[in-house]
């Protein structure tokens, strides 16, 4: 009962793979970081304006207490999203494309739930093999497969580290995934 789903991906990677991990949130931190301390236009002839640093900014607005989470955990997914359009550091996690799901969703639960960093990594490691599960049975390419291969495995992989850090057993994390990914299918 007391064995979790990070504890077999330890066994099967072994430990060396948590500094590694810790590097991996230390990008995703930094990549939400720089995006919520950066405006301006993006990159290319479109003009596009960076809209983090805003959205952030507007989460003490008086609305409903869901409207002002959603407010931040969005700002969190643009910023990587605009750290990923600019050129920055990012985590492809699995892809540029959906780059944003997973740090933004991490550093969201780690604020309001207070999860140590060594619990985010004991999440990511299962939100990696979830990822490498869809990459070595169907496709994270969304040339190949469209946005399913892209969002929905991001989504999946979210959905199996919130499940490792609200301590759900091996079924609950894949069932989690598995409906998540369900939900993308084009």
């Amino acid at each position: 009962e007391g064995i979790r789903l990070s504890d077999f991906v330890y066994l099967r990677e072994g430990e060396e793979i948590v500094p590694f991990l810790y590097d991996v949130w230390a990008v995703m931190k930094n990549a939400i970081h720089q995006g919520l301390t950066t405006s301006g236009i993006l990159p290319g002839g479109l003009e596009v304006e960076r809209k983090a640093q805003y959205l952030y900014n507007q989460r003490h607005i008086d609305e409903s207490p869901i409207t002002r989470e959603n407010r931040i955990v969005c700002s969190y997914a643009y910023a990587v999203s605009e750290q990923n359009a600019d050129n920055g550091t990012i985590v492809t996690a699995p892809t540029c494309g959906a780059c944003a799901v997973l740090p933004s969703v991490l550093k969201y639960m780690q604020e309001r739930h207070n999860f140590s960093d060594r619990q985010i990594i004991n999440a990511l490691a299962v939100a990696g093999l979830i990822g490498t599960l869809v990459k070595t049975n169907a496709s994270i390419s969304g040339a190949e497969c469209g946005c399913q291969a892209e969002v929905g495995t991001a989504c999946s992989m979210a959905s199996a580290a919130l499940g490792e850090l609200f301590e759900m057993g091996i079924n609950q994390i894949e069932y989690a995934a598995e409906i998540a990914f369900e939900h993308h299918l084009g």
